[in-house]
């Protein structure tokens, strides 16, 4: 095995040439109100940098001047705004040096504004004929930017301002022609500087205008347009890319002119506004395709003028390759600095040294070429002395850009970087190899010597790579013993490794072939033999077909590492600091990563937080910090089996102050009431301050209407502005900082203030019926201007007001369709087909609904009816059924009747072909269907039908009865309670039934299938049959039977009323006495039974199941009847169904 620990090179003795880490800001402002103004210079290097400044070209001694604050070891200073501030004011130039050269910083541009006024001065009044032009001279004071100008009279009130009368960018007040209404005496200009919250007035101004006769006035005040501003023909306008061009024309005529504006050979750009009543032209940010000939033309009915601008967009500095930042070499290389700048104009290129020019050989030329590409220096076969930092400077009419190079060249005799005394250890017959890896200027020359004992490293098993590192390709015993490592170039110095060699390792005993019983356990075994000195190192692998399935056979595999140790901090910056680290035991499992936490006691002390995570194979990385935070860290590692302990705490480490870094985000602009506007946002996070006293500046104003910015500062995220117009555009930003200054200039949001209802509601609505239950509905969208807000959706609303069938009202079940974004048109599904509804659409925004459209009446036509609601087959006879079914619940229409379909069903339940009756009469409910087959089953298929077609299909299953000879008594008086059969044949099969002989569909009361004796038992059949109490108690349960219906029958004709549940009752009793009856054991043999049809239909109706005729209908017994011949009368209406009282007719065929 070979054991390689790294070494950690401390850099303390390493030289730096000097770098600006923080230059001073290109252009500083004093304020009034502002307590000091700091010129920053930081700088890093070592030796560590003297630092010094010029002024206006001259040394500058900061540290000479006692008003100024200094800092120790920095080159920045402090000027306190007091009395005698404006002696400071210049162009200021830090420089950072050492003993290797001198950073140069970028020029900063230091102002002391004086207070702006107006001169004090007496103007005398214009005095102009009616119909003249008049220009009245702001003249506004230089002053600290932004300046806005603006006129207003003596009392407070704008200067209103129109195509005649308008303002222009130098602040005059130009009036185009005037008007008896335009003499006054107090036309005052005011100048606002926000920066330094001053706002000054010049003396007021009149004019009088003189009014003209009514002739005057006919003949000659009309005249042609002559531009005031600009004066010429033409003018040549230079602005630099990302600026806002401003092109202005102000005429001055009669009719008043109108101001047309064009790019000749082109359209104007899309990012182009027209503003001031058409006489400014801006174009925001532009870019080099928005150069060319612009046109303004003032017009008017007596004729026009036209003048061109020459517009040239530029752009300053910028690298399009910098030199390299930091170059090390070695003496006697070669060095190559490019500088590659663009601009427009072309820059112009200057190089220095150490902040002086380079004269001599060293002066680069410039290439003729259009790219700008300047042939740097090369210093061939550098020397020590050609160490410096260059500057290249590439400077234009629009600014200045510096880069600076730093040019190392290094003398330095050889240094060996592999650790002293580094063991190293392989087994026989392996190859190893140990590092020498060197360090020199000029490069250094290596080779290698056998030191204890002594020998050659010359043989075929020895070489020497260009790194340095000695590789022994084949080891042997005799290999073992230290060896040294020599580098020389001006002096040589040594590093001594150790080699030792240990036995290999060997497998002893290999795991054995084995045949074990599913489900048990195998163990299979491995023995390995190896050197005492690698046995702690000792891994044993397992491979299934060639797949790893066990992965370490340590005796303290499976634990997490241990905490890593000695934490200690480098490279120690204003905002960084390197984090180091020493792993220790992984408990073979190899680290996969590290994971880095810090700790802060001043927002949340005792609570460590994530920071960075890195892989396992480092043991330093670099942190990120903030500002104005004391800081610890620890490390954790992590392998395969989990995180480790974290280790014990760093040194703190405190960061000084700064501006924050960032502005806040996730700004919202909400409306929620009319007239204001709730804008809050996500503050940064406590450790994101950067310094004490963070706070917020919300800036914003109405979009394309507010030039001037409104502004708040607050601690809190939350601000209301008040009084509002309904539902504008509003620019809004917002900036953080603290007491070191502030963030970067913020982004920009656009957001609305507070909504209200809609105005208006859709108009030109309109619908198509595609069929009968779905619609088609269409609206002209709602004008922006009466949405008030941001558009919701459009809701459609629809309810029916009457059946087209029976022309009855019914109650308005409203429904409605909501549909989200700008639509203009949906569909309307589930109407009720043959029905009148009305329809009504609106608007919505996120404040409510608006107002609803006229109701617009629509009809639907004619549907397909619903399902028949019931179908039963009764009174099945040798060739024919009885089909009775109810209309159905909604008939979408007016019915023309019904469709009737039915299939013969054979024994395999297979069904045979299908037979259609058409069945016109749509008063129809009944149907004797004829010419059936003997004792077959029959589907039934029913469906009502309109004009538009038949609906869906009610169904039912019965059978024909077999071929037999129905024989008729005489008839049974109502008063006999039994009555004897003779003439029955022995070992025959019968049905017997009782009928009512006056109802109308002949369903039985009573039916019951027996079978006769055999000739044996003739004489105990005989004997039963002659007895008197049988055949008497058979009768009497029939007569019973038949007086109770009769009677029921009776009263209901005569307009009784009686409850479903009596008659049920009476029925269940009947065929108790049935089923009693059939038990007796007295009439027929014990084992014979009833056929399987019969014993289901009457388990059928005791259990009251839906497929029994008798008991799954309800009966609405106020107007539910029948006629003669048995069709229903009255309507079939909501959940009951109006039937017969007795539709039973299932006969039970004989054998």
């Amino acid at each position: 095995m070979l054991h390689i620990s790294d070494t950690v090179c401390s850099c303390s003795a390493v030289e730096q040439l000097p770098t600006i880490t923080v230059h001073p800001p290109k252009s500083l402002i004093a304020l009034p109100f502002d307590e000091s103004i700091t010129l920053t210079c930081e700088a890093k290097g070592n030796p560590k940098p003297v630092f010094r400044w010029t002024k206006n070209g001259q040394d500058f001694y900061p540290h000479l001047e006692n008003k100024l604050i200094k800092f120790e070891n920095s080159g920045s200073f402090v000027i306190p705004n007091n009395k005698g501030l404006a002696k400071y004011q210049g162009k200021y130039r830090c420089y950072a040096s050492n003993k290797l050269g001198t950073a140069v910083s970028e020029e900063t541009d230091f102002t002391v504004p004086t207070p702006p006024k107006f001169p004090k001065e007496r103007i005398e009044p214009v005095v102009v004929k009616e119909g003249d032009s008049v220009i009245l001279e702001c003249n506004p004071p230089k002053g600290t930017p932004p300046v806005q100008l603006y006129w207003m009279t003596m009392g407070l009130q704008h200067i209103e301002q129109d195509e005649r009368v308008s303002m222009g960018l130098n602040g005059n007040l130009y009036f185009s022609n005037t008007l008896v209404k335009d003499s006054r005496s107090d036309y005052c200009c005011f100048a606002s500087f926000s920066a330094i919250r001053t706002i000054v007035q010049k003396t007021a101004m009149a004019i009088a205008v003189t009014p003209l006769t009514l002739p005057c006035v006919a003949s000659g005040l009309e005249r042609k347009p002559n531009l005031l501003v600009p004066s010429g023909d033409q003018s040549q306008i230079n602005l630099v890319t990302g600026e806002e061009l401003e092109l202005e024309c102000i005429s001055e005529g009669f009719p008043t002119p109108k101001i047309e504006w064009t790019k000749l050979g082109e359209k104007l750009p899309k990012r182009s506004n027209i503003k001031n009543y058409g006489k400014l032209l801006t174009i925001s940010k532009v870019t080099e395709e928005d150069s060319g000939k612009y046109m303004c033309k003032a017009k008017n009915s007596v004729g026009e003028t036209v003048h061109y601008f020459h517009v040239e967009v530029e752009e300053p500095p910028r690298w399009i390759e910098e030199p390299v930042r930091t170059q090390v070499v070695t003496i006697g290389s070669d060095v190559h600095i490019k500088c590659h700048a663009a601009g427009k104009p072309p820059p112009a290129i200057t190089w220095l040294r150490d902040g002086k020019p380079l004269h001599g050989e060293w002066t680069p030329t410039q290439s003729s070429d259009l790219v700008l590409y300047f042939h740097p220096p090369v210093y061939q076969h550098s020397l020590s002395n050609d160490t410096g930092v260059y500057q290249c400077e590439a400077s234009n009419t629009h600014g200045t850009v510096l880069a600076t190079a730093n040019v190392m060249v290094m003398n330095h005799p050889p240094l060996i970087l592999t650790r002293d005394y580094l063991e190293y250890a392989t087994v026989r017959g392996k190859s190893v190899t140990m590092d020498c890896r060197v360090f020199g200027s000029p490069p250094a020359t290596v080779h290698w010597r056998r030191e204890d004992p002594e020998g050659s490293v010359e043989e075929e098993r020895f070489s020497i790579h260009e790194n340095g590192s000695l590789q022994i390709h084949t080891a042997e015993v005799e290999d073992m013993g230290k060896y040294m490592c020599y580098a020389t170039n001006s002096q040589g110095t040594a590093s001594i490794s150790h080699l030792s060699m240990t036995e290999p390792t060997r497998i002893v005993v290999p795991p054995q072939d084995m045949e074990v019983r599913r489900g048990s356990t195998a163990e299979l075994e491995c023995q390995a033999d190896m050197d005492q000195s690698l046995r702690e190192d000792l891994e044993i692998l397992w491979r299934k077909d060639g797949i790893d399935i066990y992965s370490n056979f340590t005796d303290d595999s499976g634990y997490v590492p241990d905490p890593p140790v000695r934490l200690f901090l480098s490279d120690l910056r204003d905002r960084s600091v390197r984090l180091h680290w020493v792993p220790t035991k992984d408990h073979n499992s190899p680290v996969k990563e590290h994971i880095i936490e810090y700790e802060e006691n001043h927002w949340d002390p005792g609570k460590w937080k994530p920071l960075l995570r890195v892989s396992g194979n480092q043991n330093s990385a670099p942190l990120s910090l903030y500002g104005h935070i004391n800081y610890q860290f620890r490390v954790t590692a992590v392998n395969a089996i989990g995180a480790g302990r974290p280790s014990k705490p760093s040194e703190r480490y405190k960061t000084p102050p700064a501006a924050p870094d960032r502005n806040p985000e996730n700004i919202k602009i909400e409306g929620h009431v009319p007239h204001q506007m709730h804008i809050t946002w996500k503050p940064l996070l406590p450790i994101e301050h950067n310094g004490p006293g963070l706070e917020y500046k919300l800036s914003y104003r109405q979009l394309g209407v507010e030039d001037t910015w409104t502004e708040h500062t607050m601690e809190r995220h939350l601000f209301v502005v008040k009084d509002t117009p309904t539902f504008v555009p509003y620019e809004i930003k917002i900036q953080a900082r603290n007491h070191l200054g502030w963030a970067p200039e913020p982004r920009v949001v656009t957001g609305y203030s507070g909504e209200d209802l809609p105005l208006a509601a859709p108009e030109d609505v309109s619908v198509v019926v595609l069929n009968s239950t779905l619609l088609r509905v269409s609206w002209s969208p709602i004008p922006q201007a009466q949405l008030r807000g941001h558009l919701g959706g459009y809701s459609v609303h629809w309810w029916r007001t009457r059946s087209l069938l029976t022309s009855k009202e019914v109650p308005a079940e409203k429904q409605f369709l909501t549909l989200t974004g700008n639509r203009s048109h949906t569909m309307v599904p589930g109407l009720k087909p043959f029905s009148e509804y009305r329809l009504t659409v609106n608007v919505f925004n996120r404040r409510g609904n608006g107002p609803s459209s006229s109701p617009l009446t629509f009809t639907t036509p004619q549907g397909v009816p619903e399902r028949p609601p019931i179908l039963r087959a009764t009174n099945p006879q040798g060739d024919s059924i009885t089909l009775v079914w109810a209309p159905p619940l909604e008939a979408n229409g007016i019915l023309t009747g019904y469709r009737l379909q039915y299939q013969l069903i054979n024994e395999t339940m297979e069904v045979d072909e299908a037979h259609t009756v058409n069945i016109s009469g749509p008063d129809t409910t009944q149907l004797v269907l004829p010419n059936l087959k003997l004792h077959s089953q029959y589907q039934f298929y029913l469906s009502a039908c309109t004009v538009v077609g038949c609906g869906p299909a009610v169904s039912e299953e019965e059978g024909t009865v077999r071929d037999g000879i129905w024989r008729i008594s005489e008839a049974v008086n109502t008063s006999q309670s039994f009555h004897v059969i003779e003439g029955l044949e022995p070992e025959t099969v019968y049905t017997v039934r009782l009928l009512a002989s006056r109802w109308p569909d002949n369903s039985s009361l009573f039916e019951e299938v027996f079978t006769t004796r055999g000739k044996g038992m003739a004489g105990v059949s005989e004997s039963i049959s002659s007895r008197g109490w049988f055949v008497g108690m058979m009768c009497a349960v029939a007569l019973l039977t038949l007086a109770v219906l009769i009677a029921c029958f009776v009263t209901r004709n005569k307009g009784g009323k009686y409850a479903v549940k009596e008659k049920e009752d009476v029925r269940m009793d009947l065929e108790a006495h049935c089923v009693q009856e059939e038990t007796s054991g007295e009439y027929s043999d014990s084992d014979e039974k009833p056929l399987k049809r019969s014993k289901r239909l009457l388990e059928g109706d005791v259990s009251g199941d839906d497929t029994s005729v008798d008991s799954s209908v309800d009966y609405e017994d106020e107007d539910s009847e029948f006629n003669e011949d048995g069709s229903f009368i009255g309507e079939y209406a909501g959940h009951k169904r109006k039937l017969s009282a007795e539709v039973n007719g299932h006969t039970t065929m004989t054998a």
